[in-house]
């Protein structure tokens, strides 16, 4: 593999920096290497396929610039590559923008790059995702992940500190266009030694990929989630992370992740440790610690057949101190949920709450709840659950990372 490494008199901004990985990656790509620095960017970075950015650990500092509001002129329709603001005082071709009203978060966010502005007249790089309707008080905001990719292949981030300076944004980014790492409709795809911390938005998230893996990471004090694999992204390895004191969910399992292992990582002081839900099957967590959040440690959430979680394993994790202000139990299941399997975990309540909710709450909606030689210490019963919902024995499921057939990616593109 080639390696570049850069000196601090080519990363003296987001646009240098930019245009060298470009530079790097028509050349041929391989490893860039980022020197000891401490850079605010005013633009997300976007890697091209072949690019690997490695820093020098917690001494290389990537910090997000403010998030600033600039309204729309009024109404502008689906599908066109530019919107008219107010005013564009402040912005520059090359940065990276966001575009959304009061209704239209999710996917119907806009997220861009500026590729000209005339008279007050913003072009993008494709085209708006929805109608922005006068109404609904449109804008575009200077919020963005600090590294993306979009279609792309093989591309790696490691050891580097992130810094997302959420106090200083005053919008945030939506989960399903952006997180402080973000990654679209891509595949071999690695990140390791990563530090993030106070992004507006999701620590980590990524949309319709496959092959990923992420690995001795910490993302905390983020506003939302603090691990996002979502809408069909397939074959995920999660080892060795850390995700604390995130407004929303420690991670957070969205729509159709299939084929996730996350093993050896901590949850802790999140509004929810893990949450699973929307046909999120064949999924395994094990050796995991999810302890004092402020929801359940584990919660099955609502998602009725036909799209209804089933086929996951949970095995060998501390669930622990968990439901201190909301949730059922330390595990909660609910709705339709089937063939989920825990065990070998040590279930406990804590000293901040839980020992008035059951160890294992489990709706009698549920079916085929399997549960073995799981240790419940201090709650006020060990399971709350109807018989009829559990399973004398195991379901015979395969789940985790590097299970199943190539039928598993007939849902993807990449």
């Amino acid at each position: 593999m080639t390696t570049k490494e850069l000196d601090l008199s080519e990363v003296g901004s987001a646009r240098q920096l930019q245009t060298v990985i470009d530079d790097f990656a028509v050349s041929g790509g391989g490893r860039l290497l980022l020197p000891a620095m401490d850079l605010t960017l005013d633009r997300g970075l976007a890697l091209p396929s072949g690019i690997e950015l490695v820093g020098q650990g917690p001494t290389t500092i990537l910090r997000k610039g403010p998030s600033r509001i600039y309204p729309l002129a009024g109404y502008h329709n689906y599908g066109m590559c530019d919107v008219p603001l107010v005013s564009a005082e402040g912005l520059e071709v090359g940065m990276t923008v966001s575009i959304h009203d009061d209704k239209g978060r999710g996917f119907y966010e806009t997220f861009a790059t500026i590729t000209w502005i005339e008279d007050d007249w913003v072009g993008l790089n494709h085209g708006i995702e929805a109608d922005y309707r006068a109404d609904d008080h449109p804008c575009l905001t200077t919020a963005y992940p600090l590294i993306f990719a979009h279609n792309v292949h093989d591309i790696a981030v490691r050891d580097m500190g992130l810094v997302g300076n959420s106090k200083n944004s005053e919008q945030s980014m939506g989960a399903c266009r952006g997180a402080a790492v973000y990654f679209y409709q891509s595949r071999g795809i690695e990140v390791s030694g990563v530090q993030e911390r106070d992004y507006g938005g999701e620590g980590l998230g990524f949309q319709i990929c496959r092959d990923v893996i992420i690995s001795s990471c910490s993302f905390s004090e983020n506003t939302g989630n603090g691990l996002h694999p979502g809408a069909g992204s397939t074959n995920v390895l999660f080892e060795d992370c850390d995700s604390h004191n995130n407004g929303n969910c420690g991670f957070f399992f969205c729509v159709r992740a299939n084929h996730i292992t996350v093993r050896g990582s901590r949850f802790s002081g999140n509004g929810t440790g893990v949450s699973i839900g929307t046909r999120d099957c064949y999924n395994l967590i094990e050796d995991c610690t999810i302890e004092n959040n402020e929801g359940a440690g584990i919660l099955a959430r609502s998602s009725p057949r036909p799209v209804e979680v089933h086929s996951c394993h949970v095995r060998g994790c501390l669930i622990s101190g968990n439901a201190i202000s909301r949730g059922q139990g330390q595990v909660e299941i609910v709705t339709e949920a089937h063939d989920l399997i825990f065990s070998k975990n040590r279930v406990a309540a804590g000293d901040q709450g839980g020992a008035d909710k059951p160890g294992f709450f489990i709706e009698s909606t549920a079916q085929q709840i399997f549960l073995e030689q799981n240790r419940v210490q201090g709650c006020c019963i060990e399971i709350e659950a109807k018989s009829g919902s559990l399973a004398e024995t195991a379901p015979s499921i395969e789940c985790g990372y590097n299970t199943g057939s190539e039928d598993k990616y007939r849902h993807l593109l990449v």
